[in-house]
């Protein structure tokens, strides 16, 4: 019973290590399109077939860079297969991460209506 707890423990080690490697050869890729990608999170199927690469864009046009990342994709891959000491690589699909995107303008609309509010407050009752 020991050996299925161990399964998901590795399974975040090997996502966390893609994602080191991916972050350090992505760096190394030549294409102007990608611009500074920064890898966010990584998803792993359970059978290590394939994983979805989440990344935000602090430079450059999301849909260009996913587009050129996804081109990239075997070449990053096979990055990966040397680096990584595990049997299956992952075939790479990346996906532009709006979480951040998100986070801001979340921020950015309670900035908005707690500040709607303190004026609010500050009118004198009638």
């Amino acid at each position: 019973m020991r050996h299925k707890r161990a399964i998901p423990n590795r399974a975040f080690r090997v996502a966390d290590q893609i994602q080191r490697d991916l972050s350090e050869l992505i760096r190394e890729l030549k294409d102007p399109r990608i611009g500074m990608a920064t890898i966010n999170a990584i998803e792993v199927t359970p059978d290590y077939a394939h994983a979805k690469v989440f990344f935000s864009v602090l430079i450059g046009d999301a849909a260009e860079t996913q587009e050129a990342l996804n081109e990239a994709a075997g070449f990053l891959r096979n990055g990966l297969f040397k680096r990584l000491q595990i049997h299956t690589v992952p075939t790479l699909h990346f996906q532009f991460d709006r979480t951040i995107e998100r986070a801001a303008e979340m921020s950015a609309l309670i900035n908005k209506a707690n500040a709607t509010r303190a004026l609010e407050d500050d009118e004198p009752n009638d």
